[in-house]
Parts: C-alpha cells; structure tokens; sequence
C-alpha cells in the first residue's frame, strides 16, 4: 500500500512533522516516518531512524552521524537520504518541512523520487530563489510564513494546508494516458519561439511536443526527462544555457549540460538558438565588467548581454567538446543568418563576426561522423525555411 513519508529532523521538528502526521492519517492515508536527524536529540518513535537512512551513505554510518560538525552531517545526510529513497518501494508521496537545512537534506531525497510522486516541502526559505532546492524535479515549495519552531494559529494552518494537499495528491492520482504519439523535448526561448512554433507545427501529429523553457532549469528538467526514459529524443533548439553558464549570467543549467543526452543515445537535433545572449536580472544587476558592453533591456527584471567573438569561439569549444561525447545520432544545425529574433540586421544584437566565430568554433571542435554532422543552413534560426531543415535533420536520423 502506498504510504505518505513523512520526513525531517525529527530531534527538532517532532511536533511539526507529527501534526502533519495526525492530519494526514486522519484522512485514512497511512504514513511512514523517517527521520534524518543528525544532533543528539531524542527523536522518540519513528518508522525508520536516522541510522537506518545513514547506513545507506557510501563510507557509512560514522560518515554521518557522531561527529561535531553539522554542516558536513546534514550534507552527508543529504547523500545518505538520496540513496535511502530509490530502495523503497512504498512512497505514495513525501511532505517535509524546516529551514534552509532541513530543505537541502529533504529535496535532496524528493529529489530521487520519480516524475509524478507527490512531494511538498513546507519551508522557510520558499518566499526566494529556490532552484537550487527544486532544480528539475516537480517538488511544490511552501512558505511557511512564521518559523517551523513550534505550534501556533500560522504553523498550524500552513502544515496543515500542506498535509491537506498531499493526501489529496496521494488520493486521487492522476491516471496516466497511454499515449499513441511518442513525446520528444524542445528548447525554447522568446527569441527562438518561431522557430519552435513552426516545428512543432511540422511534426506535431507525431509526436507530443514538451517544450522547455531554457532558463537553466529548464534544460536540466529535459536532460532529466530524457535521462528517465520519458522523451524519445531532443530537438535542442535553444542552447543559450551554456552562455550563461559560461559567462556567469543567471540562467545556466550548469557544467552537465549536455551529459545526460550523452549517455542516453537519443536521436539529437540541436541548434545555436539565443547563442547570442547572456541573461541577467534588472540592469543594476549586472556586473561591473560588463556594463559597459551592449545590453538589451527585455523587460525590467531581464537584461540582455551580447556575447562577443572570443565569447562566441568558447561557447561554440564547449558545447563541441560536449557534442563529441553523444552516443546517439547527432545533427546540429548552424543557422547562418542569425541566432536570435533580435541577431538579425537593423536589430540590436546583429554582430556577423561574432556569429562567425561561433560558427567555426563549432566546426573545428565537433568530431564529425556519419552519426554526428554538422550542417549550415543559410538561413536565419525563426525563418521557415531552418524549422524545415531542422524537421529534416530529425527525420533523417530517426527514419532514415
């Protein structure tokens, strides 16, 4: 039968996460309590104790509990926790609550968790920037308004809230439909969103389309996808996440972009879409060293940096170092006329040289095979034209 885990530090949540313990069973859900405690406090009944979850730590129990440390207990909790969950077979769904360290060490299990298991995590810290938390994994963040440090009229209606919700998550599942089409995940961004648009357009019978937005997360949430069997394949239009991991903007998807579709063998279609763009956040968020270079302001929270030729020729380095890896059909198409609604003449980010850079970075590093090409379009990326070549691409590695 499937269970809702409830999770934390038991040593000092227990009231917390017995309340919505008691609320949840109260609706005829049974529950499984697991303690990821690593003080010295009594944590008092628990279904599966610290230790127990310990003991899935690589180096070991003494790894993570014993020491005086916290901060190397609770990430080696972390560790453990993420190792603990795959080896259960019951979870219906998972609810945890705390503060910045308790949320580290329990999305790090609901994290293991698969696509479609209920997780909420009740925590202190969900009012700011919690990607690093959730990442690409479906995990629904709650403020807890007050501090989870006892309970009272606020504790008590936001956990209860959360409880309420995952029991009505763990209840009534949705049922899921066993679709003709095979899906496949896109990239998109604003600037590159013709081009999705018109491919999809294209193919869009065959296969359910998942579009993602590249803003880091969203890359990562494809890879993932792809990394557990749930897309057939990527057409990868905007790769811009690498500009920002490279140039220090704020939506890179980080050193593993990439590596997923790599091990995975997918057919892969792949594109320069926005490669001509670092992202920041409102203009006096940028930093120093480059404010004095040419920005686009997208809207008050988002402002554009164009990437200059050197940028360019590392970005088209390391995305061809990357491409060398794939162990699947590769074809990445280099749209000769623009990578950007706004790379295009009379717009603000036209720079021929350094798309031109990018271009030939791309060409000398790729390791160019019959599984793995590299094709110039003469084309700009959202014109019709390079959605139909980018059709063809795709139908020519997985049908040809």
């Amino acid at each position: 039968m499937a269970k809702a885990y409830v999770v934390g530090t038991f040593d000092t949540k227990g009231a917390e996460l017995r309340y919505i313990q008691d609320l949840i069973e109260a609706t005829g859900v049974a529950t499984c309590l697991v303690d990821l405690g690593t003080g010295s406090g009594e944590s008092g009944m628990v279904d599966v104790t610290a230790t127990e979850v310990a003991l899935h730590h690589p180096d070991g129990v003494g790894a993570v509990l014993g020491g005086t440390d916290r901060g190397r207990a609770v990430t080696a909790m972390a560790e453990a926790f993420a190792r603990f969950v795959p080896s259960r077979t019951d979870i219906g769904g998972m609810i945890g609550a705390g503060g910045s360290g308790n949320t580290a060490l329990i999305a790090s299990g609901m994290g293991a968790l698969p696509l479609g298991v209920p997780k909420i995590l009740v925590s202190t810290v969900a009012s700011g920037d919690v990607s690093p938390y959730v990442g690409p994994n479906d995990i629904a963040m709650v403020y807890s308004v007050a501090d989870i440090a006892g309970l009272n009229p606020i504790t008590r209606t936001i956990l209860g809230n959360a409880a309420h919700a995952l029991t009505g998550m763990v209840r009534q599942i949705v049922p899921q439909v066993n679709e003709e089409k095979p899906a496949i995940g896109l990239t998109m961004f604003g600037v590159t969103t013709n081009c999705v648009d018109q491919v999809r357009a294209l193919i869009g019978t065959e296969y359910e389309c998942l579009v993602f937005h590249a803003t880091g997360t969203g890359g990562q949430s494809m890879e993932k996808l792809a990394e557990n069997g749930f897309v057939r394949g990527c057409i990868d239009v905007t790769t811009t996440e690498v500009c920002d991991h490279l140039m220090g903007g704020v939506f890179s998807a980080g050193e593993a972009r990439f590596d997923a579709l790599a091990v995975a063998g997918l057919p892969y279609v792949g594109s320069c879409g926005a490669l001509d763009m670092v992202n920041f956040g409102a203009k006096e968020t940028i930093p120093d060293k480059y404010r004095d270079r040419n920005i686009y302001i997208h809207n008050p929270q988002v402002s554009l940096m164009r990437t200059t030729a050197d940028e360019n020729r590392a970005i088209g380095e390391w995305i061809g170092a990357k491409l060398n890896m794939f162990k699947g059909p590769v074809r990445f198409l280099i749209p000769e006329n623009g990578v950007s609604l706004i790379d295009a003449p009379d717009m603000p980010f036209h720079d021929p040289e350094a798309d031109i850079a990018l271009f030939e970075a791309l060409e000398a590093t790729v390791i160019v095979s019959e599984n793995r090409q590299i094709l110039r379009c003469p084309y700009h990326i959202n014109d019709p034209q390079f959605a139909a070549a980018i059709v063809a691409a795709w139908r020519d590695i997985t049908e040809g």
